[in-house]
């Protein structure tokens, strides 16, 4: 039985779709108004992660993911460029598109767009207004009345009147109690806006989530994600506007990956450490980026350094060497292994990926022990652990390929080619002096040599 950890109950549940084998998934996607950061990447490969697992297992799954495209900030960079924001956010989008094929990340089944979708929030707010749960201030503003939802702060945790301390309203604001929020922000004319019965004006950020999740998975749904950083006040408002529009409960299960650090801060431009998708596959293989995302558990803080990078690549280097010269494409499919059991145990408690890598390892170590005296059976353990590693977006390299560095290393193949070559002829003539002189300089040039009976291997040492 799968269990997840709901962020609502603040425990782990058994997972129980509202129709068998079907699930419907919403996560909060990306503000596009910047290129995609490692943040952004945390949490595009956490709900990947998830979402393939639950295929893994026969489910048959909805998986939504939002974009915003139009809030403040998208307007403010937009005014900044000096260009209209609908372009500032397509080019975004698609940068957001590539960096997440690089990593591995399958697109969502639905990735509805905020800007398609203000008939349905002003429908939604419409509702709220009828039903007290609204109002329109002087200026146009509509605004959600917290007060009026007595179950507003379950999701984090927080009292009503925790809410309230150190909040004020300030002299000549709009709303009646300073923890209502925004549902429809009026707008001058000539600025970016649409129609709705309250004048011109665009949709708050919370509204939007909750139009675009309803119209595409309907008012009550499986799961809702994010990242761990719209907890509160987003996803509490998400709950608190939807509930009330449609008197029904909103995500049985909600569920946060947690933050991205560097260098065990957290990440940010003012201190230096912000860095883009984009900048860090400039450096590092995609494969070894997602491996990193990957080996911590999702709920947990991860941290990203040099350090952390290259044990990423050490570890998949043991795979990939394990793997190497194994006819995994001819091998027959290994049936009713105990490993396969044990990852899907691991996966199946809160999607524990530390403990499924663990599992892989464990498999490579077996094969290495059987491969000279087990050729078969290390070809069928080979085409699980490469079967296994697809689950979590991993392991879909050539091995020769990702040995000799994936197209990363600036080193030039063919010289090390003709180096190997040489070397290989300095010892059949017992040349010690040259051989032991060319394999220094390949180790000046990061290869590391490995000799055989049947000849020399290389690989770019990680």
């Amino acid at each position: 039985m799968l269990k997840i950890y709901n962020t609502l109950s603040h425990r782990k549940e058994d997972f129980r779709p509202i129709k068998k084998d079907k699930v419907g998934i919403y996560v909060c996607g990306l503000t596009v108004y910047d290129y995609t950061h490692l943040g952004h990447a945390r949490m595009l490969v956490a709900f990947d992660v998830i979402v393939r697992h639950l295929r893994a297992k026969g489910m048959d799954v909805h998986y939504v993911r939002n974009i915003t495209d139009v809030d403040d900030k998208i307007l403010s960079r937009a005014a900044e460029n000096k260009e209209v924001f609908s372009d500032l956010t397509a080019r975004f989008i698609h940068a957001m598109h590539e960096d997440e094929k690089a990593l591995s990340v399958l697109p969502p089944d639905s990735e509805p767009r905020a800007t398609s979708y203000i008939p349905e929030m002003i429908n939604i707010i419409e509702i709220l207004i009828q039903k007290d749960h609204a109002y329109k201030a002087d200026n146009g503003d509509v605004y959600f009345s917290v007060p009026n939802f007595p179950d507003y702060g379950k999701l984090s945790r927080k009292r009503m009147d925790e809410l309230l301390e150190g909040a004020r309203i300030e002299i000549g604001e709009l709303k009646r109690d300073p923890r209502d929020f925004v549902l429809w922000k009026s707008s001058p004319d000539g600025n970016v806006g649409w129609d709705s019965p309250w004048g011109y004006g665009r949709p708050g950020w919370h509204i939007e989530c909750s139009a675009m999740s309803m119209d595409t998975l309907g008012e009550c749904f499986d799961i809702h994600g994010g990242g761990s950083d719209l907890l509160f006040p987003h996803h509490e408002n998400e709950i608190a506007q939807s509930c009330c529009a449609t008197g029904a409960k909103f995500a049985n299960y909600w569920m946060h990956n947690g933050p991205l650090r560097v260098d065990n801060e957290k990440m940010s431009k003012s201190l230096g450490n912000f860095f883009t998708v984009k900048e860090v596959l400039k450096e590092y293989s995609p494969e070894v980026v997602r491996y990193l995302l990957i080996s911590s558990h999702y709920r947990s803080p991860i941290n990203y350094s040099e350090e952390s990078l290259k044990l990423s690549a050490k570890a998949l280097e043991r795979i990939y060497i394990g793997l190497k010269g194994l006819d995994i494409a001819n091998a027959k499919s290994l049936t009713n292994s105990r490993y396969e059991k044990a990852y899907f145990e691991a996966m199946d408690d809160d999607f524990n990926t530390p403990e499924a890598l663990s599992v892989l390892f464990q498999m490579v170590a077996e094969l290495n022990k059987i491969r000279e005296t087990n050729v078969s059976l290390a070809c069928q353990l080979g085409k699980l652990i490469l079967r296994l590693g697809n689950y979590l977006g991993i392991l879909y390299s050539d091995s020769d390929k990702f040995l000799m560095g994936d197209g990363i290393s600036a080193v030039n193949k063919d010289e090390i080619e003709k180096l190997i070559a040489e070397r290989e002829s300095a010892r059949a003539e017992k040349n010690w002096q040259r051989a032991d002189e060319i394999r220094d300089q390949l180790v000046d040039m990061k290869v590391i040599v490995e000799d055989s009976a049947s000849g020399s291997d290389w690989r770019i040492d990680r």
